[in-house]
């Protein structure tokens, strides 16, 4: 075949298919050299994965087929390049051009004008722009929260609003791959070509593409079973007047709050109520940015919406420190790093606004707990705002104390308590403090008197912990009432509770920070504790993985706080979590202590604290 045209192409040119479209627009007569360094890019990126990889080899196959209808000649050149060279590949592919006496195609504006400078001859063909509409879109209406698409599942979408969806099948017959693929690609293609559009995430088996209004997510083996494509997009805008809030609110917001989460379970709100919230602060005419990954809020022009920076949210913190805006969104806050990240903002003046997943208002703060320093959790954050169903239905705010925790009540009990407290009302809803080495989240009630408070049950539970590690083998009882503690033991065991000169109980009662009594133990303690009710026990049901036990509890029972007993001695205390479980590692003490009371058969049992 004669050769007119002798073409080297780039990457950018072969992953979106743009070399087979010139050779068929064109007609024969051409040779195309591929170095092999680009073949083992796209390898690489095949191997992440990526989109990008599996449509440029995709587009090689197209040109093997080609050349083997005798459309063009089609050679591959070069050595395939070490891993660490493929940083190199644009030097390698403008040599191999150069080498060939070729034509470079490109649609990378910097390397067509490197190749330019160097003298070799360029095409260089402008990034593909999509005009027509996206495929995606004719899935949704104007009611259209979100759309899943799965090969071999019928298509299918959530309409309404937050707290008002409903799921519905779109049409009666099954994806296949191949449909989902060309969907797959056209949202690839236009993520590239749009100015309003980027990929946010390209991991192996996974894509994030944020186009204009919409975050797409897409997945693939290995990944996920099969294709899988998710969009969902914004219904609508709610201004922050629409939510109803008292003026008393609106008033902390607009002059106090400056360290608030807001909180919620997954879909119920809290991104559209944060982007009100954005809103309402520049409307305040206040410098306001946001921290996004992927950035999917739909905020104004003037807020700029920041990613990780070199894949970091902690050197965006960085230079949003340099730019010092008066309020940054921090959507949302996840994992400990982000907790940290937040804090330091915070603590470094800038007024944070974050989006946290919770069940309750009180566990968003509670995921803060050993994050950071308990005493600082007030001035991190000081307003909790929680949404459901796309409404405020609960708000508290913070206030660090010194106090003697509710259910005490003698003086020298007194220690910082941090107070959570209903907004509107001013009532205490729950203190946090210390006890012991332990951090204490108590529910603030009403005082019953037919039976200990919950902190003198915790106390009781804690001391005889304490003492049980001393004394293995002694049977100890304690009653804890009016601010004080009488422990109940044998009276052989009395002197090393003491200890010499009253040591050792001095210890106990700076460790634990309540006053102690010791006793013979003469059944006076059975009868003070008669007034104590019977505890409720719960189903409880103990599974391993590879590094924890997982203590499963029943639905019902999520966000109660239990104590665990092994053979009816008390173990510890937790608060039932998001998946109805308590979590230990097996290598902890509490986890080493549960796997031998399994090995040996003891009764593990749970109650409501």
């Amino acid at each position: 075949m004669e050769v007119d045209n002798l073409y080297v192409p780039d990457t950018s040119v072969i992953v979106d298919g743009r070399i087979t479209k010139l050779v068929k627009k064109s007609g024969d007569g051409f040779k195309i050299i591929v170095p092999e360094a680009v073949v083992s890019e796209l390898e690489y990126q095949a191997n992440k994965g990526r989109e990008s990889g599996f449509s440029g080899l995709e587009e090689l196959a197209n040109l093997r087929s080609l050349s083997e209808k005798g459309r063009i000649e089609l050679e591959f050149v070069g050595k395939r390049p070490d891993p660490s060279r493929l940083k190199d590949i644009d030097d390698i592919i403008r040599n191999a051009a150069m080498d060939a006496s070729a034509t470079l195609v490109t649609s990378d504006r910097v390397q067509a004008k490197v190749a330019e400078a160097k003298g070799i001859a360029v095409k260089y063909l402008k990034p593909k722009r999509v005009h027509r509409k996206l495929r995606i879109l004719n899935y949704f209406d104007e009611n259209t929260m979100s759309v899943h698409l799965k090969e071999k599942v019928r298509p299918m979408a959530k309409i309404g609003t937050p707290g008002e969806t409903r799921l519905v099948r779109l049409g009666d017959k099954p994806l296949d791959k191949a449909r989902l693929q060309k969907i797959v690609l056209e949202i690839i293609e236009f993520a590239r070509s749009d100015a309003d559009s980027f990929i946010e995430i390209e991991r192996r088996g996974a894509t994030v593409v944020q186009t204009q209004q919409m975050r797409i997510c897409i997945a693939r083996p290995p990944f996920s079973d099969g294709y899988e494509i998710t969009a969902v997009r914004p219904v609508k805008y709610v201004p922050l007047k629409d939510y109803n809030l008292s003026e008393r609110l609106i008033k902390r917001l607009r002059e106090r709050a400056e360290g608030v989460f807001i909180a919620g379970p997954p879909g119920s709100g809290k991104s559209t109520f944060s982007q009100a919230l954005a809103e309402f602060y520049r409307g305040m005419d206040k410098i306001v940015k946001t921290m996004e990954s992927p950035r999917d809020l739909v905020v104004a022009d003037e807020i700029t919406q920041y990613s990780p920076l070199e894949g970091s949210m902690e050197k965006t913190a960085d230079l949003l420190l340099l730019v010092r805006p008066d309020y940054t969104i921090y959507d949302e806050v996840r994992k400990t790093k982000d907790f940290q990240i937040f804090a330091d903002m915070r603590l470094s003046g800038v007024g944070m606004v974050g989006v946290v997943h919770a069940t309750r208002a009180i566990d968003a703060v509670q995921r803060l707990i050993k994050r950071v320093e308990l005493g600082m959790i007030p001035q991190i954050v000081d307003t909790v705002i929680y949404i459901h169903e796309g409404w405020v239905k609960k708000v508290y705010k913070l206030e660090l104390t010194v106090k003697v925790p509710s259910g005490m009540t003698e003086a020298d009990l007194a220690r910082p308590v941090i107070e959570v407290r209903d907004f509107e009302s001013d009532k205490p809803v729950y203190e946090i403090y210390t006890f012991g080495d332990e951090t204490v989240v108590m529910e603030v009630s009403e005082v019953d008197l037919a039976r200990p408070s919950a902190a003198s049950r915790l106390a009781a539970e804690k001391i005889k912990e304490r003492l049980t590690r001393l004394l293995p083998k002694a049977k100890i009882d304690v009653v804890v009432g009016d601010g004080r503690a009488t422990i109940f033991v044998e009276d052989r065991f009395i002197a090393r509770i003491i200890g010499r000169g009253g040591k050792r109980v001095e210890k106990l009662e700076r460790e634990l920070g309540i006053k102690l009594d010791v006793e013979p133990f003469d059944g006076a303690a059975a009868g003070a504790k008669s007034e104590v009710r019977k505890p409720v026990q719960l189903d409880l049901k103990i599974e391993e993985s590879p590094r924890y036990i997982h203590l499963v509890f029943d639905r019902k029972d999520l966000g109660k706080t239990v104590n665990i007993n092994v053979d009816g001695e008390f173990l510890f205390m937790a608060t039932v979590g998001r998946k109805s479980e308590i979590k230990t590692g097996k290598h902890s003490e509490i986890g080493e202590r549960i796997l031998d009371a399994l090995e040996a058969g003891e009764e593990i049992t749970a109650e409501i604290a």
